[in-house]
């Protein structure tokens, strides 16, 4: 009976065999059928198959410390750098005084980017390690930070006046220096931070750190981003200003950015802060900046590792200033002007033009045109620089420069530095600010290669959307199309590229829009800002208002002379969205071009007026507020922009 059974078994099992072997027959050669009428259209039937259009806006900030730096340590901030991560991701954390902190949306991506130098040095004072309580001078800043409040705070600048002054003990400097055990190991604490949160398509974390130039006191600062996972980076230690293995020539670090691609196969490159405080050496023109030459090495070399900028952050806005660009009623936004870094140097009129974004710009035609090379063809973005692990630029949401200056009744008179020629008071400090990055994927690449070819624009902190297309054939019924964006990129460049030369003498023309952020405020207006050099080598910039909200016309020299409104309630500090547009947009044609002349355009956004993070310490916290400050503010937001050239 079993045998039986087991025959039976067989045969069944055969008759299974034979039937799935014949429907996979059939099934074959239906694929091969379908696949014998597939036609190339067919294959192209879906527009989003390998579609690398960048078509999505990623939010991030470039310029965020932990206390891993040796300023942010000193100052308290004791917040870990995963927890930086965490937070950047939507999480909610505690902040260095415990108080409970979470953004009102995630960011996409984040640079954390601690000193070079000195790497470790802060933690070890923290604690008061043996070798830091071996030098008189290392142990004074260890007992500060013991105390606290104004002694820790008087601690940390001595660390940083005798840093940019190079006065350090040098057994100091070797112990935290490249090749040393610590600075080695909290380069890997960073580098694998970074790994761990990185999750390709969901967010990215970029490995980077910031070389701390400061000769004088005057703020050459630059942030390092690489494009690379850590196998890579870990095959380098960071560039650090200190000698004998580092400089505070940015040539130096040049050559270190062309080691690093060279010897590792990787990619990298370097952005400079907002220049408010080098007093005229961030973007020189002409003659000697910190031990290097202006010449056509310089400028070709800068042009090469540095395609970014950093506009604007909580040191100050970068676009313009007042004294350069007197025409300009917007240009006197969140302004400092005092003096270098430390304010051992009192600021003069004339060190503005080098330190100003727009400025820069039309200087980097006048270089262009003398050396063959324009050092100043950069993208925009914003960045909060905070030294708190927290990347919150939201005025509503403000937890200041440093742990010191946390959300607190007095914290607004606190200045950020003082000396006997001036400070820069605690509540001129600004939250801001983010970088928007066009690019088709969220993954290191993506946004990498986005940024070095500039499709990047930067805000104070509100999240608009904004598009920026150059060309020669845009019309207003593009802006009606189901992809504007399509359209852009079919007919022009998008922010960040270069128009391409035309026979004729048509005027380029220009499509932007702009939406709000969602969570902020409407929309005042859009702006278009054009540079150029004309051709008896003259410098000019002029403001265009290209769209306006609330039915507010444009007269014939392109401006609109009736302000928005202002709805901000002082004793709640709150507004209505009852002025402003929602969304503004327009085709622009330059009403002034000349093909013969180099020109540049971005675009400025800005919206209606909203509260400063002053007012909500006063309504929520109960500060008093100096007369001197302001309460109100309009936030905006930079594309990077298109240039032309006759060559």
């Amino acid at each position: 009976m079993i045998v039986v059974n087991y025959l039976q078994g067989l045969v069944m099992l055969k008759n299974k065999i034979v039937k799935a072997v014949g429907l996979a027959c059939i099934l074959a050669a239906g694929q091969n059928a379908l696949a014998a009428q597939t036609t190339e259209a067919d294959k192209k039937y879906s527009p989003h198959a390998n579609n690398t259009q960048p078509n999505n806006v990623y939010w991030g900030d470039s310029h965020l410390h932990t206390g891993l730096s040796l300023d942010a340590g000193l100052f308290g901030n004791t917040v870990s750098i995963d927890d930086a991560y965490r937070l950047a991701r939507g999480e909610q954390i505690n902040s260095a005084k415990g108080i409970p902190v979470k953004l009102a949306r995630p960011l996409d991506w984040l640079i954390v980017t601690d000193h070079s130098d000195l790497m470790g040095i802060a933690t070890d004072i923290q604690n008061g390690t043996d070798n830091i309580l071996a030098i008189p001078k290392a142990k004074e800043w260890h007992e500060g930070f013991k105390k606290g409040g104004k002694a820790a705070g008087e601690a940390a600048f001595d660390l940083i006046g005798n840093f940019s002054q190079m006065t350090l003990p040098k057994q100091l400097v070797k112990e935290y220096s490249p090749g040393s055990a610590v600075f080695n190991r909290i380069w890997k604490t960073i580098v694998n931070a970074a790994e761990t949160h990185n999750e390709p398509g969901l967010f990215t974390a970029f490995i980077g750190f910031e070389w701390t130039s400061v000769p004088k006191g005057f703020n050459l600062h630059r942030n390092v981003i690489l494009r690379d996972n850590a196998d890579l980076a870990l095959k380098v230690e960071p560039l650090t200003t200190q000698p004998p293995l580092g400089s505070t020539d940015p040539l130096v670090l040049y050559k270190w950015l062309e080691d690093y691609e060279k010897n590792t196969g990787g990619s990298a490159f370097a952005f400079s802060h907002n220049g408010n405080l080098s007093n005229g050496w961030m973007f020189p023109t002409e003659g000697t900046y910190a031990g290097g030459i202006v010449d056509k090495s310089y400028v070709k070399l800068r042009a090469k590792w540095e395609p970014h900028y950093e506009i604007t952050q909580i040191k100050g806005d970068g676009e313009a200033h007042p004294y350069l660009s007197p025409k300009d009623e917007f240009a006197d936004y969140e302004t400092w002007d005092v003096g270098n870094l430390d304010i051992s140097q009192k600021k003069q009129p004339e060190m503005l033009k080098g330190e100003y974004a727009r400025e820069a710009l039309k200087q980097g035609l006048l270089l262009e045109k003398k050396l063959g090379f324009n050092p100043y063809k950069f993208g925009f973005g914003g960045a909060t620089d905070s030294h708190t692990s927290l990347a919150t630029a939201d005025e509503d949401n403000f937890f200041g420069k440093s742990t010191s200056v946390e959300p607190s009744k007095d914290r607004i008179n606190h200045p950020f530095v003082s000396s006997d020629l001036g400070a820069f008071e605690g509540y001129k400090l600004v939250s801001s600010g983010y970088t928007g990055i066009w690019a088709h994927e969220n993954t290191r690449g993506a946004l990498f290669d986005a940024m070095e070819r500039k499709e990047t624009y930067g805000t104070t902190g509100p999240r608009m959307t904004v598009r920026f297309f150059g060309g020669w054939d845009y019309n207003k019924e593009d802006l009606q199309a189901n992809d504007p964006a399509e359209v852009g990129y079919a007919k022009g460049v998008p922010m960040g590229g270069d128009l391409v030369k035309q026979k004729s003498n048509k005027a380029p023309s220009f499509m932007v829009y702009a939406m709000r952020d969602p969570k902020s405020a409407y929309l005042d207006r859009i702006q278009v800002i054009k540079g150029w050099l004309d051709k008896s080598g003259k410098l000019h910039e002029r403001v265009y208002d290209v769209a306006v909200s609330d039915d507010r016309k444009i007269d014939s020299s392109g401006r609109t002379k009736k302000a928005v409104g202002n709805t901000v309630d002082l004793t709640t500090a709150t507004w209505t969205n009852s002025i402003g547009d929602a969304q503004l947009s327009a085709v622009w044609t330059d009403p002034d071009f000349d093909k013969n002349e180099s020109a540049f355009y971005y675009t400025r956004v800005i919206e209606i007026p909203t509260p400063r993070w002053v007012l909500y310490d006063k309504v929520r916290l109960g500060a008093v507020i100096p007369k001197e400050a302001e309460l109100v503010g309009q936030e905006r937001a930079y594309s990077s922009p298109i240039w032309y050239s006759p060559k």
